[in-house]
Formats: C-alpha cells, structure tokens, sequence
C-alpha cells in the first residue's frame, strides 16, 4: 500500500460524482474548500462556480478547470427491469460493459452493473464487434418494470463505481481524473495564492468549469462572466509512454515527468513564454506538447471570449483517457499548482500579454 498523501480536496472531488450538466456534488466540494479562500464567489446558470482573489487587482487573469465528468444517462426502462441509457461525453463503448456503477437518484444511490450478452452466447462475427449503446444495459438486480422505477426515473445519470486507489508510490488510479484535477489544480491555486496576497498585482478568478464533456459550454459563459486579460486552462493530456503508442503520430509526455505546456494556434505565445519561464525558475521538470489547431480543451472557447483573451494550457500527463480506469502521477498534479502560483505572481498592472 502507497504511503503517499492525497490531498483531501483531490479527494473529495474524485469522490464526487458529476456528470456533465449534473455537476452538484462536485460544486459542493470546490464550494467547501475553495469559497473561504476567495474575497467574492459566485456560481452562475450553467452550474460554473467562480472565485475571485484580489478584486481591484490588474490584469485579470481566469484559471479554469473544468469539474464534469463523463456519464450515463438512463433513456428506457424495458419490462423485465433492465435499464437502457445514452452517453453524456466520448464513452469508449468498449469498456463499458461488466462494469459497476452508481445511478444518482431523487431516492439516493443506486447501484447496478452494466451488462451485455456473454461471449458464449455469441457467433464468431458478433465476438469481434464492439457492442452498439443499445445492446448493453444496467442490470440494478429489478425483476419488472415497475419495480425498475420504484428505485430510478428516466433522466437519472450514472457513473462507473470505480473509485480513487493509488497503485505505486505517488501514481494513482481513479475513475475521472479528468478533469477533477484539473479542478483541484484552479481552487488550489487560489487558495495558495490567498496566503501570500502581498505579491499578487493580478485579479485571479479560478474557475471550476461545468459541461466541458459536451461542448465546453460552462468555459465559454464564464470566461464571458470573468472577463478576463488572460486566461490559463487546466486539463488532462495524453501520457503517451505506454504499449502501442506510436510518438510519430501522438508525440512524447510521460507520465511523472511534469506538467504539459501546449504550443500551437489556440496558444498565446506570451503566455506559453511566462509558463515555461516560471517553471524553469522553480526547477520543476516540464514537457512540450504541440497542437496546430483548437484544443480539445476550455481554452478554445476561453481564447475567444468577448474581444478575445491571451490563453494558454497546462496538461496533466494521463493514461487511458475516458475509461473507468484513468491513470496519474499526482506528483504531476503538485507541480501544476506549483507553476500557475508562481505564473499569477509574475504578473505585472498592465501586463495582458498581447502581441
């Protein structure tokens, strides 16, 4: 067993199950730690939660990390009492089945597994399909219909019940690393930052973002909302160190070897230039990821909020991406704080990075 400390804010946000556009348990979690640290806090009517330090403070600078997480999402109930469901975000609909999940109801917590028809049940052709959404259900133990619905109502999501576990030393395994990091990283910052308020020239508003599985939706009002001179978005990147990862296509990032600064079109190059300077003061270990379009990330819709906005991206180096089983090094998760801490202090009034 690794002896290794988990933050309880990362904790608790792994804990908390949040599908896109059902974000409440995790909104509690960066309500609790986060509100006490920030000089004002709000949410707003797409579920994003923003806190502010330094409010009079210039440039204002946005950190978001979106809290969502992938889903599912019951459509039909059949008569034996199997539910069916659509996909709220990219499900590798390979992984899905023999899983267990939770289904969040107005009852509470329903558990289930998710089932399809037993290989030996199979020809060879339907062996080597991957099944379709319609063919795999969650089996919540209901003998009917009826029964079924007593428990769940139609619209209620559910998560894999696959919970944090660190696996060797600091690497740790959990269902949605993506993007709960990424949302631990933004409070975290701020509540760093709150202890040393005398250095900070800049306004920060940290934001924990909500529906960016389904459209980046909560990045694109809250960067309207904030308002902000520059902005740094905080995501999950492919670790490309495992089998059959080809670094001609996919490039290089390892898990353990820092955070990922990316380069490319949806990138601001001043503020690439001041992340890569602020690692380098402080002797973290970092890698370069280059992207030559839109990022798969907040920061395409951040980049052009209102009159447009300088952005950048830092990634947190992560294996088997939207599986029940993601992969991190939480070391990497530390360095990242680390590096948007020393950013924000390195901004100067008047420093917006245009170019």
């Amino acid at each position: 067993m690794s002896s290794y400390h988990v933050p309880p804010f990362l904790a608790d946000l792994l804990h908390a199950r949040s599908p896109s556009g059902y974000e409440a348990e995790a909104q509690a979690v960066f309500d609790r730690y986060v509100k006490p640290a920030a000089d004002t806090y709000t949410g707003d009517a797409l579920g994003n939660r923003l806190a502010t330090l330094n409010p009079k403070g210039d440039p204002v600078l946005m950190l978001a990390g979106h809290m969502d997480e992938l889903g599912l999402i019951i459509t039909y109930v059949n008569k034996e009492g199997f539910l069916y469901f659509d996909t709220i975000g990219g499900h590798d609909l390979s992984v899905i089945s023999g899983r267990r999940v939770i289904i969040q109801t107005a009852k509470g917590p329903v558990r289930g597994v998710t089932g399809k028809r037993a290989i030996h049940l199979m020809d060879e052709e339907d062996r080597k399909k991957v099944p379709k959404k319609h063919e795999i259900w969650i089996d919540i133990g209901a003998r009917s219909k009826d029964e079924a619905l007593e428990c769940v109502s139609i619209g209620d999501v559910a998560t894999y019940d696959h919970e944090l576990e660190l696996i060797r030393g600091s690497v740790g395994t959990a269902r949605a690393f993506d993007n709960k990091v990424g949302a631990y990283v933004v409070g975290e910052t701020l509540i760093r930052l709150s202890r040393g308020r005398g250095k900070l020239a800049a306004r920060v508003v940290s934001v924990a973002t909500a529906q960016e599985e389904i459209g980046v939706r909560g990045a694109t009002t809250s960067a309207y909302l904030a308002d902000p001179h520059i902005a740094v978005a905080v995501d999950v990147g492919h670790a490309t160190d495992h089998p059959d990862c080809d670094n001609r296509k996919f490039g290089e990032t390892r898990l353990g070897a820092g955070p990922i600064l990316c380069r490319g079109a949806n990138i601001n190059p001043k503020v690439f230039d001041r992340l890569l300077k602020a690692a380098k003061k402080l002797g973290i270990p970092y890698q370069l990821e280059a992207d030559p379009r839109p990022t798969g990330t907040d920061a395409r819709a951040i980049q052009m909020g209102r009159g447009g906005v300088a952005t950048g991206l830092v990634s947190i180096p992560l294996r088997y991406m939207h599986t029940p089983s993601e992969v991190v090094d939480l070391e990497d998760v530390e360095r990242c704080v680390q590096l948007l801490v020393e950013f924000a202090r390195g901004l100067e009034k008047g420093d917006y990075l245009h170019w």
